[in-house]
């Protein structure tokens, strides 16, 4: 008697910094129990992101042909860990053969729930736009009204690309601190500035982070989907 082997489903992970890729791997596997991951790495995403000031055509179906080539790859599942990217994300969802996450959604709707007054903390002017529209869009989808106060660290990015993560979380720890009296809430608006908290023992309104919430974020929509499907 043959017994079937029903293999575990693949999350695919696209990144652009190869230094968060560890705490993704843990992230699934403490909130998604029962896939197994892969990532792909592709710093000049990011880049050229960065060099061009904007993110370009180009960049963005290089994006999507790395999707097709994760789905192609096995993934039943796909994650984008680059917010400058989230557009591109948003362009090829409806496209993808799997469900298609971008990193940020989590922790936008969260914000909203949280309150009106939003700050966006950035340490790269490209990723400010993209994470100051989703909010905005989350709250027009719920009916609520926000207000978004951007802050950027300039010269932070540069800081952790260089390898001195120190001097890149005493920035945005110091950019948080100019911005938590005229907010309810504060985002950082890369999943590469979470690190920055483990020195702060507590803050006078909630910041969120990309990573955690993100996942939790994808894996409640896989569970959904899952009990829709069976």
């Amino acid at each position: 008697m043959s017994t079937e082997v029903h293999e575990s489903p693949a999350l695919a992970m696209i990144h652009t910094v190869p230094g968060i890729i560890p705490a993704f791997n843990e992230l699934v596997g403490r909130h998604l129990p029962g896939w197994r991951s892969f990532n792909m790495l592709d710093e000049s995403l990011l880049e050229n992101t960065i060099r061009e000031g904007t993110l370009s055509r180009q960049t963005m179906r290089r994006l999507a042909t790395h999707i097709w080539s994760a789905a192609d790859a096995g993934a039943s599942a796909l994650l984008v860990t680059c917010s400058s990217l989230g557009p591109a994300v948003d362009a090829a969802v409806p496209l993808c053969p799997v469900p298609l996450f971008r990193i940020d959604d989590g922790m936008a709707i969260e914000a909203i729930q949280r309150g009106n007054r939003i700050g966006v903390l950035a340490t790269l002017a490209t990723t400010m736009n993209p994470t100051t529209r989703l909010i905005e869009r989350h709250a027009q989808r719920i009916g609520h009204n926000v207000s978004v106060t951007g802050r950027l660290c300039e010269g932070a990015f540069d800081k952790l690309r260089n390898g001195d993560r120190a001097a890149h979380d005493a920035m945005i720890r110091e950019g948080l601190a100019s911005l938590v009296g005229s907010v309810d809430v504060v985002v950082l608006a890369q999943a590469s500035m979470a690190n920055a908290l483990n020195e702060i023992s507590e803050t006078s309104v909630p910041v969120l982070t990309s990573p955690e919430l993100g996942v939790l974020h994808m894996s409640s929509a896989l569970s959904v989907q899952d009990s829709a499907h069976s």
